[in-house]
This record gives C-alpha cells, sequence and structure tokens, in this order.
C-alpha cells in the first residue's frame, strides 16, 4: 500500500430502516461517484497524487463488517475496480438497531489499520437515523477528533428531518468537517458525488 494524500472510510449505514431497495441505491450511488471523472480527479489531485478508500456497514451493536478494505485510487482505472468493489459488495450485516457509535468505532478502527501514510484521515458517515442502540456517537467522535480523523455526514432525512442536526451534534468533528443531508434514497447518487469531491479535495491541515 502506498502512501496516500487522504484515507477515507466509508461508514455506511445498513440497520433495519434501510430496505433492500434503498442499500442498493446506497451502494450503487456510492461505486457511481467512484465512475465519476470529477471524483476522480479529487481523489488523484493532491501532493501524493492517490486516495485510499475502504467501506464498513454497520447496522446494530455488534453487527458491522468490512465490505470494502483498503485500496488505493490514483485514476479512473484504480477508481473503476474500487467501483466494482463497492457495487458487488454483499449486506454483510443483518438488519437492526442503528449503533451509530459502534459503527463509528469500526471505521475508526479500520483506519487505525491502514498499512501506509495519509496526509488526512476522514471518515465518511452515510445513514437515515440517529444512534438508538449501543454506545453513544458522541464520544466517539471527541475520540477521533482528538486522533487528529474528520468526521462528516450525509443524512438522508426521508424519515427523520431533524437528522442533519443531530448529525451536526453528535456525529460529525475535526478539520473542516460538515453535514450534507439529501431528501431520500433517490438523491442519493447526487448527494454522495458531491460531498466525495469535497472531502477528497479538502486542503491537508497543518
Amino acid at each position: 500500500m502506498r502512501d496516500v494524500d487522504v484515507a477515507l472510510c466509508l461508514a455506511v449505514d445498513a440497520s433495519s430502516s434501510v430496505d433492500h431497495d434503498e442499500f442498493g441505491l446506497m451502494m450503487g450511488g456510492l461505486a457511481a461517484a467512484f465512475r465519476d471523472p470529477e471524483v476522480v480527479a479529487a481523489a488523484a489531485g493532491g501532493p501524493r497524487g492517490a486516495a485510499a478508500v475502504a467501506a464498513v456497514l454497520w447496522s446494530g451493536p455488534g453487527a458491522q463488517a468490512v465490505a470494502v478494505p483498503w485500496m488505493v485510487v490514483d485514476g479512473e482505472e484504480s477508481a473503476a475496480a474500487l467501483a466494482d468493489a463497492v457495487d458487488s459488495a454483499p449486506r454483510l450485516v443483518p438488519a437492526g438497531a442503528t449503533a451509530l457509535g459502534e459503527g463509528l468505532t469500526a471505521a475508526l478502527r479500520l483506519l487505525a489499520e491502514f498499512p501506509a501514510k495519509a496526509g488526512r484521515q476522514v471518515v465518511d458517515v452515510s445513514g437515515d437515523g440517529a444512534g438508538n442502540a449501543g454506545i453513544p456517537s458522541g464520544p466517539v467522535r471527541d475520540a477521533a477528533v482528538g486522533a487528529g480523523v474528520t468526521v462528516n455526514g450525509l443524512a438522508v432525512v426521508n424519515e427523520e428531518p431533524d437528522l442533519p442536526a443531530h448529525y451536526a451534534a453528535e456525529v460529525i468533528g475535526g478539520p473542516g468537517a460538515f453535514v450534507m443531508e439529501c431528501a431520500d434514497y433517490a438523491a442519493f447518487a447526487e448527494a454522495i458525488r458531491r460531498k466525495l469531491v469535497r472531502e477528497l479535495r479538502a486542503a491537508p491541515t497543518s
């Protein structure tokens, strides 16, 4: 694994509020984003010319799994390989409660295992519900920020209109952290594309 400008862990909600079709739209949207020229350019546009991306699925307490291991994106071919891996990733965790803190913990664990140097470390949380089981997300977020990790959120507001405010208070943190929202899963693909461009392009912090 080579050194990269950013190590980005995608933490994807697979709890019971995300049905089969919605999960397909989420993973399909992520895959489509990595086939987008603007996303590829953002991933390869830093001083080291590369980003590393992995994906974790999470639902209830104890239900987290690595769906896509660390892959380097440094151009169109490697981005397409990542997109294919995301597209074909099975739903490895049972549908259940929304253990957001535990999903964040799993993402941080995967970042800690990244086998090279990264100029920035970022967790990209996507989901449609506030945490309702397991450890709370706020203290995990605080630990992430203390370790120099940025946590960003994409809130799908089809079921919980106040989810962006919850993400802002209890999920995101670190240099340049932000929340984006989308109305429903049909809008997810374009929202995640814009989010990834912003995350991958972000200026490194000193």
